[in-house]
């Protein structure tokens, strides 16, 4: 893969991981940097890119589409609802500092749009999030990619 293709790839599965539907971000920016072809900055900003523009998409759909939510296209069902409704009846738009959790954080970011949380607010808070988790997911493969670097036969880094 050239250079255009690994961050469409990217941008693409992050921005889908953000919906509801699986695109396996985590996955693919770990792969990029194992690769060790990229620079780990520019992933981690395509894939923050593009996590924040599909939770800007679902706030858009609860801004916009919340009289449709009954319908069976709409992206979040019934008890998603429900529960993300709870927890911001509890904590507010600070709720949305969990906009990066697997299934709890997507149809977040649809309740905020309901809700009418400011799009202001919403990108800060929901940014924050999800730069912090690809930096977090970041660190890792980095940490690991250099313990391998550094792997001898008698210090084997995976066994």
């Amino acid at each position: 893969m050239n250079e255009t293709e690994v961050y469409i790839t990217l941008f693409s599965s992050s921005f889908i991981s953000s919906t509801l539907l699986p695109g396996h971000s985590e996955l693919i920016l770990t792969a990029f940097i194992y690769s060790n072809k990229f620079p780990v900055l520019t992933l981690v900003l395509v894939a923050s890119l593009g996590n924040i523009l599909g939770s800007v998409l679902n706030w858009y759909l609860g801004f916009y589409f919340v009289k449709f939510k009954e319908k069976k296209w709409f992206p979040i069902n019934h008890s998603q609802l429900e529960k993300a409704s709870l927890w911001f009846t509890t904590y507010g738009k600070w709720t949305l500092f969990l906009s990066w959790v697997p299934v709890l954080g997507d149809p977040l970011t649809v309740v905020a749009g309901i809700l009418r949380i400011p799009i202001i607010t919403f990108l800060i808070i929901v940014s924050i999030s999800k730069i912090l988790r690809y930096v977090f997911i970041s660190f890792i493969a980095v940490s690991y990619t250099h313990l391998r670097a550094h792997e001898t036969s008698l210090h084997l880094v995976c066994r």
